[in-house]
């Protein structure tokens, strides 16, 4: 808003042309949303913590160490989340741009599912929200809406195609199941992330790598010259994806403060339901869903062992884990919860140099 404000003044004044860069608007995103989430965390807090009063329910078959030092943490964090990234995407990203409302769109749109969820968690005391099939058939309508959006945006040589990483020539034309797919990678990281979301401060880090990573990404990939350079395919316009992308990363990192162990608010399903779908959409826009699959490898790895668990449970009665998701695993191997979140952070920041290490250089 500020781009579509304050850049016709350009030719008055010069000092306006800096508007006209993502990368000045991106560096404004990311300590606007920052310092919103220190400025609304504290009151946010203690108003869910008054709506609150035993905090987020605890799954009785989790770990039980969580029974006790996890009772009375109000959850539905993810709102300061919300509002940050919403309100600094708006004021520092060029709002004429279509892929800008898509991306809020789907980040809007699994934020209302994932508030409902963790609305009916709270109001039945218990850790079961939305039904699962009507949970999905939510996220998957949101999905099939963006990816028609996205289809109609995108170059015509590029739709509904999958571009492989390290070759530059290669488009793999999905045809119809495009539409398919294009759900499947929204819905699937924003279960991932959900699912990574057990212990605090584990799943907003590598949200905040992974969306650092993809703010470099969609600038590269907007950009025609670093495009040809790095041997990209270019998707005009999405280097505006740059902005929300680095609103994501200043309002993560406000609630690392907050959400740092001993945690004082979860994310609950209202974020991690919504970055995961974000993260989704900002992959679809810019050819990067396989790339996502590498940076965000953390999460995939936490849905993978869930998958393997219910197979391995039903089809042999047995169970591969001590308890799924992954991070629970260790739990019960007699990891402290510090280990396991550090450890797991130091995993996310490898992922992510080896999926920045597919843009492929000359």
């Amino acid at each position: 808003m500020l781009y579509n404000l304050l850049f016709p003044l350009a030719h008055e004044f010069a000092v306006f042309n800096l508007f006209k860069y993502e990368t000045f608007r991106s560096g404004g995103a990311v300590m606007t949303a920052l310092i919103m989430t220190f400025m609304i965390g504290p009151g946010i807090i203690r108003w869910l913590k008054s709506k609150q009063r035993d905090g987020q329910p605890i799954r009785e078959d989790g770990p039980e160490s969580h029974l006790i030092t996890k009772k009375g943490t109000p959850t539905m964090g993810g709102v300061m989340i919300l509002l940050s990234v919403v309100v600094s995407t708006l004021l520092w990203a060029d709002v004429t741009n279509h892929y800008i409302w898509i991306v809020l769109f789907v980040t809007l749109g699994y934020g209302l599912v994932g508030f409902g969820d963790d609305y009916l968690k709270l109001t039945r005391r218990n850790s079961k929200g939305l039904p699962g099939k009507l949970k999905l058939a939510l996220q998957f309508a949101i999905g099939f809406i963006a990816a028609l959006w996205i289809e109609q945006l995108a170059p015509a040589s590029m739709s509904r195609h999958l571009a492989v990483p390290f070759f530059k020539e290669v488009l793999i034309n999905l045809g119809w199941f495009y539409f398919i797919f294009v759900m499947l990678v929204m819905v699937g990281a924003s279960n991932a992330v959900n699912l990574t979301d057990g212990l605090d401060g584990l799943a907003i880090v590598p949200i905040m790598i992974t969306a650092g990573c993809f703010a470099l990404i969609t600038y590269l990939v907007g950009n025609l010259k670093f495009a040809e350079y790095l041997q990209l395919h270019h998707v005009p316009l999405t280097g505006e994806l740059a902005v929300f992308c680095a609103a994501l990363v200043g309002a993560s990192l406000g609630f690392l403060w907050f959400n740092a162990p001993p945690a004082q608010v979860f994310m609950g399903d209202t974020g991690s339901l919504a970055f995961g779908g974000s993260l989704g959409v900002v992959s679809v826009i810019t050819k990067h869903e396989l790339v996502l699959a590498i940076i965000g490898g953390l999460f995939v790895a936490e849905a993978v062992s869930v998958i393997i668990q219910v197979a391995s449970f039903k089809l042999t009665g047995r169970r591969v884990f001590k308890m799924a998701p992954l991070h629970h695993h260790f739990e019960k191997l007699g990891w402290k919860e510090p280990t396991i979140v550090i450890r797991f952070w130091i995993i996310a920041s490898i992922l992510a140099l080896v999926g920045l290490s597919t843009l492929k250089l000359r």
